[in-house]
Protein backbone atom coordinates (compact mmCIF):
# COMPACT_ATOMS: atom_id res chain seq x y z
CA UNK A 1 0.00 0.00 0.00
CA UNK A 2 1.62 3.49 -0.85
CA UNK A 3 2.11 6.28 1.19
CA UNK A 4 -0.77 8.53 2.65
CA UNK A 5 0.23 11.90 0.90
CA UNK A 6 -3.71 13.17 0.91
CA UNK A 7 -5.90 14.06 4.29
CA UNK A 8 -9.73 15.47 4.02
CA UNK A 9 -9.77 18.69 6.31
CA UNK A 10 -12.35 15.77 8.46
CA UNK A 11 -9.48 13.42 8.71
CA UNK A 12 -7.66 15.38 11.14
CA UNK A 13 -7.42 12.55 13.88
CA UNK A 14 -5.62 10.49 11.01
CA UNK A 15 -2.69 12.58 10.76
CA UNK A 16 -2.71 13.27 14.93
CA UNK A 17 -2.10 9.38 14.91
CA UNK A 18 0.39 9.43 11.99
CA UNK A 19 2.44 11.56 13.67
CA UNK A 20 2.06 10.16 16.77
CA UNK A 21 -0.46 12.52 18.53
CA UNK A 22 1.51 15.79 18.31
CA UNK A 23 -0.03 19.02 17.19
CA UNK A 24 3.18 20.45 15.86
CA UNK A 25 3.95 17.06 14.19
CA UNK A 26 0.03 18.07 12.50
CA UNK A 27 1.62 21.35 11.00
CA UNK A 28 4.85 19.91 10.17
CA UNK A 29 2.51 17.17 7.86
CA UNK A 30 -0.53 19.57 6.78
CA UNK A 31 1.03 22.62 7.00
CA UNK A 32 -0.32 25.84 9.19
CA UNK A 33 -3.13 26.50 7.36
CA UNK A 34 -4.27 23.15 6.84
CA UNK A 35 -3.65 21.80 9.97
CA UNK A 36 -5.84 24.78 11.71
CA UNK A 37 -8.46 24.31 8.59
CA UNK A 38 -8.65 20.50 9.86
CA UNK A 39 -9.12 21.70 13.31
CA UNK A 40 -12.10 24.30 12.32
CA UNK A 41 -13.80 21.72 10.45
CA UNK A 42 -13.38 19.34 13.75
CA UNK A 43 -14.85 22.09 16.37
CA UNK A 44 -17.67 22.64 13.97
CA UNK A 45 -16.51 26.23 12.63
CA UNK A 46 -17.91 26.77 8.68
CA UNK A 47 -15.41 25.81 6.30
CA UNK A 48 -15.83 24.73 2.59
CA UNK A 49 -14.85 20.91 2.54
CA UNK A 50 -11.58 19.96 1.15
CA UNK A 51 -7.98 18.21 1.52
CA UNK A 52 -4.61 19.01 2.15
CA UNK A 53 -1.46 17.30 -0.15
CA UNK A 54 0.87 17.00 3.00
CA UNK A 55 4.51 18.69 2.87
CA UNK A 56 6.01 15.35 2.58
CA UNK A 57 4.36 14.88 -0.68
CA UNK A 58 6.08 18.33 -1.84
CA UNK A 59 9.71 17.65 -0.49
CA UNK A 60 9.19 14.01 -2.37
CA UNK A 61 8.34 15.74 -5.63
CA UNK A 62 11.18 18.56 -5.59
CA UNK A 63 13.78 15.71 -4.61
CA UNK A 64 12.34 13.26 -7.70
CA UNK A 65 13.07 15.70 -10.45
CA UNK A 66 9.80 18.03 -9.96
CA UNK A 67 7.19 14.80 -10.23
CA UNK A 68 4.45 13.86 -8.04
CA UNK A 69 5.25 11.02 -5.84
CA UNK A 70 3.99 7.33 -6.59
CA UNK A 71 0.05 7.27 -5.46
CA UNK A 72 -0.21 10.99 -4.90
CA UNK A 73 -1.88 12.34 -7.89
CA UNK A 74 -4.49 8.77 -7.75
CA UNK A 75 -5.16 10.06 -3.94
CA UNK A 76 -5.86 13.62 -4.98
CA UNK A 77 -8.64 12.59 -7.14
CA UNK A 78 -10.03 10.15 -5.22
CA UNK A 79 -10.18 13.26 -2.24
CA UNK A 80 -11.81 14.83 -4.89
CA UNK A 81 -14.74 12.30 -5.46
CA UNK A 82 -14.84 12.97 -1.55
CA UNK A 83 -15.41 16.68 -1.91
CA UNK A 84 -17.86 16.40 -4.57
CA UNK A 85 -20.22 14.28 -2.44
CA UNK A 86 -19.99 16.67 0.37
CA UNK A 87 -21.19 19.21 -2.12
CA UNK A 88 -23.20 18.00 -4.21
CA UNK A 89 -21.24 19.41 -7.29
CA UNK A 90 -19.39 17.65 -9.97
CA UNK A 91 -15.69 18.95 -10.67
CA UNK A 92 -15.93 19.88 -14.33
CA UNK A 93 -19.55 19.16 -15.01
CA UNK A 94 -20.99 21.92 -16.74
CA UNK A 95 -24.64 21.27 -15.07
CA UNK A 96 -23.53 21.43 -11.56
CA UNK A 97 -19.75 22.20 -11.50
CA UNK A 98 -17.38 22.07 -8.47
CA UNK A 99 -14.37 24.95 -8.44
CA UNK A 100 -11.59 24.65 -5.88
CA UNK A 101 -8.97 26.80 -4.79
CA UNK A 102 -5.47 25.54 -4.70
CA UNK A 103 -3.26 27.04 -2.02
CA UNK A 104 0.05 26.85 -0.48
CA UNK A 105 0.39 26.07 3.80
CA UNK A 106 3.68 26.13 5.12
CA UNK A 107 4.51 25.09 8.40
CA UNK A 108 5.11 28.64 9.75
CA UNK A 109 3.01 31.43 8.06
CA UNK A 110 5.05 33.20 5.16
CA UNK A 111 2.23 35.77 4.11
CA UNK A 112 1.96 36.12 0.17
CA UNK A 113 5.04 34.52 -0.22
CA UNK A 114 3.93 31.22 -1.92
CA UNK A 115 1.47 30.46 -4.97
CA UNK A 116 -2.71 30.50 -5.17
CA UNK A 117 -5.24 30.11 -7.80
CA UNK A 118 -8.63 30.46 -7.46
CA UNK A 119 -11.63 29.14 -9.65
CA UNK A 120 -9.81 25.96 -10.58
CA UNK A 121 -12.43 24.29 -12.70
CA UNK A 122 -14.21 26.57 -14.82
CA UNK A 123 -13.62 26.65 -18.42
CA UNK A 124 -15.73 27.76 -21.17
CA UNK A 125 -18.22 24.86 -20.77
CA UNK A 126 -18.53 25.16 -16.77
CA UNK A 127 -19.00 29.15 -17.24
CA UNK A 128 -21.83 28.81 -19.66
CA UNK A 129 -23.30 26.20 -16.85
CA UNK A 130 -22.92 28.33 -13.94
CA UNK A 131 -24.67 31.23 -16.10
CA UNK A 132 -27.42 28.71 -16.58
CA UNK A 133 -27.57 27.97 -12.81
CA UNK A 134 -27.01 31.81 -11.03
CA UNK A 135 -28.09 34.15 -13.90
CA UNK A 136 -25.47 36.14 -13.13
CA UNK A 137 -23.13 36.63 -15.88
CA UNK A 138 -21.04 38.90 -14.63
CA UNK A 139 -20.31 37.27 -11.69
CA UNK A 140 -19.43 34.03 -13.38
CA UNK A 141 -17.09 35.71 -16.24
CA UNK A 142 -15.36 37.95 -13.37
CA UNK A 143 -14.49 34.77 -11.48
CA UNK A 144 -13.23 33.08 -14.83
CA UNK A 145 -10.68 35.87 -15.75
CA UNK A 146 -9.69 35.23 -12.29
CA UNK A 147 -8.80 32.11 -12.87
CA UNK A 148 -7.15 32.44 -16.72
CA UNK A 149 -5.23 35.85 -14.97
CA UNK A 150 -4.11 33.63 -11.97
CA UNK A 151 -3.08 30.80 -13.95
CA UNK A 152 -1.24 32.94 -16.36
CA UNK A 153 0.97 34.52 -13.30
CA UNK A 154 1.20 31.71 -10.83
CA UNK A 155 1.46 28.36 -13.20
CA UNK A 156 2.75 29.72 -16.28
CA UNK A 157 4.91 32.41 -15.07
CA UNK A 158 3.75 35.39 -16.89
CA UNK A 159 4.25 38.85 -15.85
CA UNK A 160 1.22 40.27 -14.12
CA UNK A 161 1.25 43.66 -15.88
CA UNK A 162 -0.14 42.72 -19.22
CA UNK A 163 -3.47 41.65 -17.61
CA UNK A 164 -3.54 44.57 -15.33
CA UNK A 165 -3.02 46.84 -18.35
CA UNK A 166 -5.92 45.46 -20.05
CA UNK A 167 -7.95 45.94 -16.82
CA UNK A 168 -7.26 49.61 -16.54
CA UNK A 169 -7.56 50.53 -20.31
CA UNK A 170 -10.70 49.00 -19.98
CA UNK A 171 -11.79 51.38 -16.90
CA UNK A 172 -10.58 54.38 -18.96
CA UNK A 173 -12.33 53.50 -21.59
CA UNK A 174 -15.68 53.37 -19.66
CA UNK A 175 -14.88 56.12 -17.46
CA UNK A 176 -14.96 54.52 -14.39
CA UNK A 177 -13.06 54.58 -11.38
CA UNK A 178 -13.87 50.17 -10.04
CA UNK A 179 -13.58 47.63 -11.59
CA UNK A 180 -16.93 46.65 -9.58
CA UNK A 181 -18.72 49.03 -12.15
CA UNK A 182 -17.83 46.62 -15.10
CA UNK A 183 -20.77 44.89 -16.71
CA UNK A 184 -20.67 40.79 -17.60
CA UNK A 185 -19.68 41.76 -20.98
CA UNK A 186 -16.88 43.18 -20.27
CA UNK A 187 -15.57 40.39 -18.08
CA UNK A 188 -16.30 38.17 -21.21
CA UNK A 189 -13.96 40.62 -23.06
CA UNK A 190 -11.38 40.97 -20.99
CA UNK A 191 -11.49 36.60 -20.29
CA UNK A 192 -10.88 36.07 -23.91
CA UNK A 193 -8.37 38.82 -23.92
CA UNK A 194 -6.35 37.20 -20.81
CA UNK A 195 -6.26 33.63 -22.75
CA UNK A 196 -4.66 35.71 -25.77
CA UNK A 197 -2.12 37.16 -23.16
CA UNK A 198 -1.55 33.28 -22.02
CA UNK A 199 -1.40 31.66 -26.23
CA UNK A 200 1.30 34.56 -26.70
CA UNK A 201 3.06 34.92 -23.63
CA UNK A 202 3.44 31.26 -22.82
CA UNK A 203 3.34 29.30 -26.12
CA UNK A 204 0.10 27.68 -25.12
CA UNK A 205 -3.67 27.83 -24.78
CA UNK A 206 -5.31 28.14 -21.45
CA UNK A 207 -6.22 24.62 -20.47
CA UNK A 208 -9.85 23.74 -20.85
CA UNK A 209 -9.14 20.42 -18.62
CA UNK A 210 -10.03 20.98 -14.82
CA UNK A 211 -7.85 18.36 -13.80
CA UNK A 212 -4.75 19.85 -16.02
CA UNK A 213 -6.04 22.82 -14.46
CA UNK A 214 -5.23 21.14 -11.03
CA UNK A 215 -2.60 19.65 -11.84
CA UNK A 216 -0.46 22.18 -13.02
CA UNK A 217 -1.50 24.14 -10.21
CA UNK A 218 -0.79 21.94 -7.41
CA UNK A 219 2.78 21.78 -8.96
CA UNK A 220 3.13 25.51 -9.05
CA UNK A 221 2.44 25.53 -5.51
CA UNK A 222 5.25 22.58 -4.81
CA UNK A 223 7.72 24.88 -6.73
CA UNK A 224 6.84 28.34 -5.42
CA UNK A 225 8.34 26.69 -1.99
CA UNK A 226 11.62 27.42 -4.07
CA UNK A 227 10.65 30.72 -5.06
CA UNK A 228 13.01 33.69 -4.82
CA UNK A 229 10.72 36.02 -2.56
CA UNK A 230 9.90 32.57 -0.31
CA UNK A 231 13.73 31.70 0.51
CA UNK A 232 14.23 35.42 0.53
CA UNK A 233 11.62 35.98 3.46
CA UNK A 234 12.86 32.78 5.07
CA UNK A 235 16.51 33.84 5.38
CA UNK A 236 14.66 37.23 6.84
CA UNK A 237 11.96 34.89 9.30
CA UNK A 238 15.30 32.49 10.36
CA UNK A 239 12.61 29.52 8.91
CA UNK A 240 14.08 26.03 7.64
CA UNK A 241 14.72 25.33 3.55
CA UNK A 242 13.91 22.06 4.07
CA UNK A 243 10.34 22.00 5.48
CA UNK A 244 8.11 21.93 2.34
CA UNK A 245 4.90 23.35 1.66
CA UNK A 246 1.28 21.71 1.99
CA UNK A 247 -1.63 22.37 -0.80
CA UNK A 248 -4.82 22.97 0.26
CA UNK A 249 -7.33 21.97 -2.62
CA UNK A 250 -10.76 24.03 -1.33
CA UNK A 251 -14.36 24.24 -2.31
CA UNK A 252 -14.77 27.73 -3.44
CA UNK A 253 -17.25 29.89 -1.93
CA UNK A 254 -17.49 33.50 -3.70
CA UNK A 255 -17.78 36.79 -2.44
CA UNK A 256 -17.84 38.03 -5.69
CA UNK A 257 -21.28 36.69 -6.61
CA UNK A 258 -23.21 40.38 -5.81
CA UNK A 259 -23.15 42.81 -3.01
CA UNK A 260 -24.77 40.51 -0.64
CA UNK A 261 -21.14 38.75 -0.84
CA UNK A 262 -17.57 39.91 0.18
CA UNK A 263 -14.48 38.81 1.69
CA UNK A 264 -12.14 39.90 3.99
CA UNK A 265 -9.15 39.37 6.89
CA UNK A 266 -9.26 40.41 10.20
CA UNK A 267 -7.34 40.37 13.44
CA UNK A 268 -9.22 38.87 17.18
CA UNK A 269 -6.59 42.39 18.11
CA UNK A 270 -4.94 44.81 16.69
CA UNK A 271 -1.58 44.16 15.48
CA UNK A 272 0.04 47.31 15.34
CA UNK A 273 -0.99 48.15 18.98
CA UNK A 274 -2.61 45.12 20.59
CA UNK A 275 -5.86 46.55 21.87
CA UNK A 276 -8.19 43.69 22.16
CA UNK A 277 -10.53 45.18 19.36
CA UNK A 278 -11.07 43.49 16.45
CA UNK A 279 -9.56 45.00 13.08
CA UNK A 280 -9.39 44.49 9.58
CA UNK A 281 -10.58 44.83 6.08
CA UNK A 282 -13.19 43.68 3.72
CA UNK A 283 -14.64 44.47 0.41
CA UNK A 284 -18.25 43.51 -0.78
CA UNK A 285 -18.41 41.69 -4.00
CA UNK A 286 -14.79 40.80 -4.56
CA UNK A 287 -12.65 37.74 -4.05
CA UNK A 288 -9.74 37.29 -1.21
CA UNK A 289 -6.98 38.52 -3.48
CA UNK A 290 -8.61 42.13 -3.49
CA UNK A 291 -8.60 42.51 -0.04
CA UNK A 292 -4.45 41.37 0.67
CA UNK A 293 -3.10 42.64 -2.94
CA UNK A 294 -3.80 45.89 -1.78
CA UNK A 295 -4.71 46.80 -5.27
CA UNK A 296 -8.39 48.03 -4.03
CA UNK A 297 -8.97 50.52 -1.03
CA UNK A 298 -10.77 48.59 1.56
CA UNK A 299 -13.66 49.22 4.04
CA UNK A 300 -13.09 48.65 8.01
CA UNK A 301 -14.21 45.49 9.52
CA UNK A 302 -16.36 47.50 12.00
CA UNK A 303 -18.55 48.77 8.45
CA UNK A 304 -19.80 45.28 8.26
CA UNK A 305 -22.12 45.24 11.58
CA UNK A 306 -23.75 47.94 9.72
CA UNK A 307 -23.98 46.38 6.52
CA UNK A 308 -24.38 42.64 7.43
CA UNK A 309 -25.47 42.62 10.92
CA UNK A 310 -26.14 38.87 11.23
CA UNK A 311 -23.25 38.22 9.35
CA UNK A 312 -20.87 40.13 11.96
CA UNK A 313 -22.73 38.78 14.91
CA UNK A 314 -21.85 35.02 13.60
CA UNK A 315 -18.33 36.05 12.26
CA UNK A 316 -17.67 38.07 16.14
CA UNK A 317 -18.64 34.75 17.94
CA UNK A 318 -16.83 32.56 15.89
CA UNK A 319 -13.44 34.95 16.18
CA UNK A 320 -13.70 34.94 19.92
CA UNK A 321 -13.77 31.27 19.81
CA UNK A 322 -10.87 30.40 17.63
CA UNK A 323 -9.02 33.16 20.28
CA UNK A 324 -9.73 30.76 22.99
CA UNK A 325 -9.15 28.14 21.52
CA UNK A 326 -5.69 28.91 20.03
CA UNK A 327 -5.08 31.04 23.35
CA UNK A 328 -3.49 34.29 20.97
CA UNK A 329 -4.46 36.46 18.39
CA UNK A 330 -5.74 34.93 15.13
CA UNK A 331 -5.52 36.74 11.72
CA UNK A 332 -8.65 35.29 9.71
CA UNK A 333 -9.92 35.25 6.27
CA UNK A 334 -13.51 34.77 5.55
CA UNK A 335 -16.06 35.04 2.67
CA UNK A 336 -19.74 35.70 2.80
CA UNK A 337 -21.44 34.22 0.02
CA UNK A 338 -25.41 35.84 -0.21
CA UNK A 339 -25.28 36.59 3.60
CA UNK A 340 -23.73 33.09 4.49
CA UNK A 341 -20.32 33.13 6.13
CA UNK A 342 -17.23 31.01 5.28
CA UNK A 343 -14.41 30.42 7.22
CA UNK A 344 -11.32 30.38 4.93
CA UNK A 345 -8.40 30.40 6.81
CA UNK A 346 -7.12 31.37 11.12
CA UNK A 347 -3.68 31.54 12.02
CA UNK A 348 -1.32 33.46 15.40
CA UNK A 349 -1.28 36.90 13.57
CA UNK A 350 1.95 38.81 12.80
CA UNK A 351 2.26 41.52 14.96
CA UNK A 352 4.70 44.45 16.27
CA UNK A 353 6.73 44.54 19.02
CA UNK A 354 4.75 46.67 21.24
CA UNK A 355 1.06 44.44 20.38
CA UNK A 356 3.48 41.37 21.22
CA UNK A 357 4.35 42.92 24.72
CA UNK A 358 0.64 44.45 25.21
CA UNK A 359 -1.41 41.10 24.08
CA UNK A 360 1.13 38.80 26.20
CA UNK A 361 0.27 41.10 28.93
CA UNK A 362 -3.36 41.45 28.27
CA UNK A 363 -3.79 37.58 28.18
CA UNK A 364 -1.95 36.81 31.19
CA UNK A 365 -4.12 39.14 32.68
CA UNK A 366 -7.32 37.62 31.47
CA UNK A 367 -6.17 34.32 32.61
CA UNK A 368 -5.74 32.99 28.54
CA UNK A 369 -2.02 32.04 29.34
CA UNK A 370 0.46 32.18 32.53
CA UNK A 371 2.67 35.06 33.38
CA UNK A 372 5.59 32.52 31.65
CA UNK A 373 3.67 32.05 28.44
CA UNK A 374 3.40 35.66 28.19
CA UNK A 375 7.13 36.15 29.01
CA UNK A 376 8.26 33.42 26.68
CA UNK A 377 6.16 34.81 23.94
CA UNK A 378 8.02 38.55 23.36
CA UNK A 379 11.91 37.53 21.99
CA UNK A 380 14.18 40.20 23.07
CA UNK A 381 14.70 41.79 19.84
CA UNK A 382 10.72 42.85 20.40
CA UNK A 383 12.12 44.63 23.33
CA UNK A 384 14.95 46.16 21.88
CA UNK A 385 12.85 47.60 18.72
CA UNK A 386 10.37 49.21 21.02
CA UNK A 387 13.13 51.15 22.67
CA UNK A 388 13.95 52.48 18.78
CA UNK A 389 13.87 56.07 18.10
CA UNK A 390 10.57 57.93 17.53
CA UNK A 391 9.79 61.64 16.31
CA UNK A 392 9.50 64.08 18.87
CA UNK A 393 6.05 65.79 18.66
CA UNK A 394 7.69 69.16 18.45
CA UNK A 395 9.71 68.37 15.99
CA UNK A 396 6.34 67.16 14.14
CA UNK A 397 4.14 69.84 14.92
CA UNK A 398 7.50 72.37 13.83
CA UNK A 399 7.27 70.71 10.11
CA UNK A 400 3.17 70.55 10.10
CA UNK A 401 3.69 74.41 10.69
CA UNK A 402 5.95 74.40 7.96
CA UNK A 403 4.27 73.05 5.65
CA UNK A 404 6.18 70.12 5.33
CA UNK A 405 2.89 67.52 5.81
CA UNK A 406 3.03 65.53 2.56
CA UNK A 407 0.96 62.74 2.86
CA UNK A 408 -1.59 60.68 4.98
CA UNK A 409 -2.91 56.96 4.94
CA UNK A 410 -3.01 53.94 7.45
CA UNK A 411 -1.10 53.51 9.55
CA UNK A 412 0.12 50.27 8.88
CA UNK A 413 3.23 49.08 11.06
CA UNK A 414 4.51 51.85 13.34
CA UNK A 415 7.72 53.64 13.75
CA UNK A 416 9.67 56.34 12.75
CA UNK A 417 11.76 55.91 9.56
CA UNK A 418 13.60 58.74 7.48
CA UNK A 419 15.28 58.07 3.96
CA UNK A 420 15.67 58.60 0.94
CA UNK A 421 12.25 57.72 -1.66
CA UNK A 422 12.96 54.94 -4.18
CA UNK A 423 10.40 53.51 -6.64
CA UNK A 424 10.81 49.97 -6.85
CA UNK A 425 12.40 46.76 -4.50
CA UNK A 426 15.30 46.77 -6.49
CA UNK A 427 16.80 50.01 -6.63
CA UNK A 428 15.66 49.96 -2.79
CA UNK A 429 17.83 46.70 -2.14
CA UNK A 430 20.50 47.87 -4.16
CA UNK A 431 20.69 51.68 -2.59
CA UNK A 432 20.29 49.92 1.24
CA UNK A 433 23.18 46.94 0.86
CA UNK A 434 25.16 48.21 -1.65
CA UNK A 435 25.80 51.88 -0.84
CA UNK A 436 24.39 52.06 3.00
CA UNK A 437 21.71 54.25 2.19
CA UNK A 438 18.40 54.66 4.40
CA UNK A 439 15.52 54.00 2.21
CA UNK A 440 12.06 54.67 1.95
CA UNK A 441 10.30 52.17 -0.56
CA UNK A 442 7.47 53.46 -2.40
CA UNK A 443 4.93 51.44 -4.33
CA UNK A 444 0.75 51.69 -5.57
CA UNK A 445 0.99 48.38 -3.33
CA UNK A 446 3.26 45.78 -2.64
CA UNK A 447 3.27 42.15 -4.06
CA UNK A 448 5.53 39.21 -2.91
CA UNK A 449 7.93 39.58 -5.60
CA UNK A 450 8.78 42.85 -3.63
CA UNK A 451 9.78 41.54 -0.30
CA UNK A 452 13.78 41.59 -0.70
CA UNK A 453 13.29 45.42 -1.26
CA UNK A 454 10.60 45.40 1.68
CA UNK A 455 13.25 43.88 4.11
CA UNK A 456 15.83 46.36 3.04
CA UNK A 457 14.28 49.32 3.34
CA UNK A 458 13.83 51.45 6.68
CA UNK A 459 9.93 51.86 5.75
CA UNK A 460 7.25 51.81 3.07
CA UNK A 461 4.50 54.07 1.87
CA UNK A 462 1.64 52.35 -0.43
CA UNK A 463 -1.02 54.79 -2.17
CA UNK A 464 -3.01 51.77 -2.20
CA UNK A 465 -4.25 49.01 -0.31
CA UNK A 466 -5.49 48.76 3.74
CA UNK A 467 -4.46 47.74 6.70
CA UNK A 468 -4.03 43.48 6.36
CA UNK A 469 -2.69 44.37 2.64
CA UNK A 470 0.97 42.33 2.12
CA UNK A 471 2.40 45.66 2.51
CA UNK A 472 0.97 45.99 6.00
CA UNK A 473 1.52 42.17 7.49
CA UNK A 474 5.13 41.84 6.23
CA UNK A 475 5.78 45.25 7.16
CA UNK A 476 4.79 44.66 11.21
CA UNK A 477 6.32 41.22 11.36
CA UNK A 478 9.66 42.74 10.77
CA UNK A 479 9.41 45.57 12.18
CA UNK A 480 9.58 48.07 9.24
CA UNK A 481 7.41 51.51 9.58
CA UNK A 482 4.89 51.26 6.91
CA UNK A 483 1.90 53.81 5.69
CA UNK A 484 -0.48 51.97 3.20
CA UNK A 485 -3.98 53.11 1.89
CA UNK A 486 -2.08 57.25 0.88
CA UNK A 487 -4.65 57.52 -1.46
CA UNK A 488 -4.13 61.65 -2.13
CA UNK A 489 -0.39 60.51 -3.61
CA UNK A 490 -0.18 60.35 -7.24
CA UNK A 491 3.03 57.92 -7.95
CA UNK A 492 4.29 57.89 -11.42
CA UNK A 493 6.72 55.07 -11.85
CA UNK A 494 7.86 55.92 -15.40
CA UNK A 495 8.98 59.40 -14.29
CA UNK A 496 10.41 57.97 -10.67
CA UNK A 497 7.96 60.82 -8.66
CA UNK A 498 4.86 61.24 -6.34
CA UNK A 499 3.07 63.75 -6.24
CA UNK A 500 0.16 65.40 -3.89
CA UNK A 501 -1.24 68.42 -5.33
CA UNK A 502 1.22 71.01 -6.75
CA UNK A 503 4.59 69.31 -4.41
CA UNK A 504 6.46 66.58 -6.22
CA UNK A 505 8.87 64.56 -4.45
CA UNK A 506 11.13 62.96 -6.90
CA UNK A 507 13.73 59.46 -6.90
CA UNK A 508 16.24 60.37 -4.29
CA UNK A 509 14.45 62.99 -2.01
CA UNK A 510 14.44 62.42 1.69
CA UNK A 511 11.34 62.13 3.68
CA UNK A 512 10.37 61.12 7.08
CA UNK A 513 7.70 58.49 7.64
CA UNK A 514 5.59 57.85 11.05
CA UNK A 515 3.94 54.75 10.99
CA UNK A 516 2.04 55.23 14.11
CA UNK A 517 0.55 58.58 12.94
CA UNK A 518 -0.14 57.10 9.19
CA UNK A 519 1.99 60.56 8.44
CA UNK A 520 4.52 61.47 5.54
CA UNK A 521 6.69 64.78 5.86
CA UNK A 522 9.04 66.46 3.62
CA UNK A 523 12.37 66.34 4.36
CA UNK A 524 14.24 64.81 7.47
CA UNK A 525 12.74 65.21 11.19
CA UNK A 526 14.48 65.02 14.32
CA UNK A 527 14.03 61.71 16.42
CA UNK A 528 14.29 61.00 20.49
CA UNK A 529 14.36 57.93 22.32
CA UNK A 530 10.95 56.94 23.97
CA UNK A 531 10.78 57.43 27.59
CA UNK A 532 11.29 54.09 29.47
CA UNK A 533 8.82 54.84 32.47
CA UNK A 534 5.98 55.20 30.25
CA UNK A 535 6.72 52.08 28.27
CA UNK A 536 4.11 50.50 31.34
CA UNK A 537 2.97 46.74 29.67
CA UNK A 538 6.86 46.05 29.03
CA UNK A 539 7.25 47.27 32.76
CA UNK A 540 5.12 44.73 34.13
CA UNK A 541 6.39 41.90 31.38
CA UNK A 542 9.67 42.68 32.52
CA UNK A 543 8.75 42.69 36.52
CA UNK A 544 7.29 38.81 35.51
CA UNK A 545 10.55 37.84 33.83
CA UNK A 546 12.01 38.68 36.87
CA UNK A 547 9.94 36.66 38.96
CA UNK A 548 10.53 33.61 36.91
CA UNK A 549 14.43 33.89 35.94
CA UNK A 550 17.47 31.91 37.24
CA UNK A 551 20.27 34.81 36.07
CA UNK A 552 20.95 38.64 37.11
CA UNK A 553 21.71 40.91 34.03
CA UNK A 554 24.03 43.26 34.75
CA UNK A 555 25.31 45.52 31.65
CA UNK A 556 28.55 46.84 30.25
CA UNK A 557 28.72 50.60 30.98
CA UNK A 558 31.80 53.38 29.27
CA UNK A 559 30.29 56.50 30.96
CA UNK A 560 27.96 57.63 33.25
CA UNK A 561 24.96 58.19 31.34
CA UNK A 562 25.55 54.62 30.33
CA UNK A 563 25.02 53.55 33.53
CA UNK A 564 22.13 55.44 34.77
CA UNK A 565 19.96 54.16 31.93
CA UNK A 566 21.46 50.78 32.31
CA UNK A 567 19.95 50.85 35.74
CA UNK A 568 16.60 52.49 34.33
CA UNK A 569 16.08 49.32 32.37
CA UNK A 570 16.61 47.49 34.99
CA UNK A 571 19.84 46.08 35.17
CA UNK A 572 20.78 44.75 38.60
CA UNK A 573 24.13 46.79 38.32
CA UNK A 574 27.49 47.23 35.77
CA UNK A 575 29.02 44.52 35.06
CA UNK A 576 32.24 45.91 33.11
CA UNK A 577 33.20 49.46 33.33
CA UNK A 578 36.05 50.66 30.50
CA UNK A 579 37.34 53.43 32.53
CA UNK A 580 39.74 54.45 29.72
CA UNK A 581 37.19 56.13 27.78
CA UNK A 582 36.42 58.33 30.70
CA UNK A 583 39.60 59.45 31.24
CA UNK A 584 40.27 60.39 27.41
CA UNK A 585 37.25 62.91 27.83
CA UNK A 586 38.96 66.67 26.72
CA UNK A 587 38.73 68.11 30.35
CA UNK A 588 40.39 64.67 31.92
CA UNK A 589 43.38 64.31 28.87
CA UNK A 590 45.89 67.13 30.61
CA UNK A 591 45.55 65.42 34.13
CA UNK A 592 45.82 62.28 33.22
Amino acid sequence: MSKQWVYLFKDVDKAENYVGGSWDGVRSLLGGKGANLAEMTRIGVPVPPGFTVTTEACNAYLAGGNKFPEGMWEQELAAMKTTEAATGKVFGDPEKPLLVSCRSGAKFSMPGMMDTVLNIGLNDETAAGMVALTGDERFVYDSYRRLVQMFGSVVLDIDDEPFEDLITEKRAEKGVKSDTEFDAADWKELTEKFKVIVAEEAGMEFPQDPYQQLRLATEAVFRSWNGKRAVDYRNAAGIRHDLGTAVNIQTMVFGNMGWESGTGVAFTRNPSTGENLMYGDYLLNAQGEDVVAGIRNTKKISELAEEMPAVYEQFSEITARLEKHYRNMQDVEFTIENQRFWMLQTRDGKRTAAAAIKIAVDMANEGLISRKEAVMRVEPSQVDTLLHPQFSMDAKNEAKGAGKLFATGVNASPGAAVGRVYFDADTAEQKAKEEGQAVIMVRPFTRPDDVHGMLAAKGILTSEGGATSHAAVVARQFGVPCVVGASDVRINLAERKMTVGDITVSEGDWVSLDGAAGEVYLGEITTIFPKFEEQTDLITLLSWADEIRRLQVWANADYPADAQRARSFGAQGIGLCRTEHMFFEEERLPIV
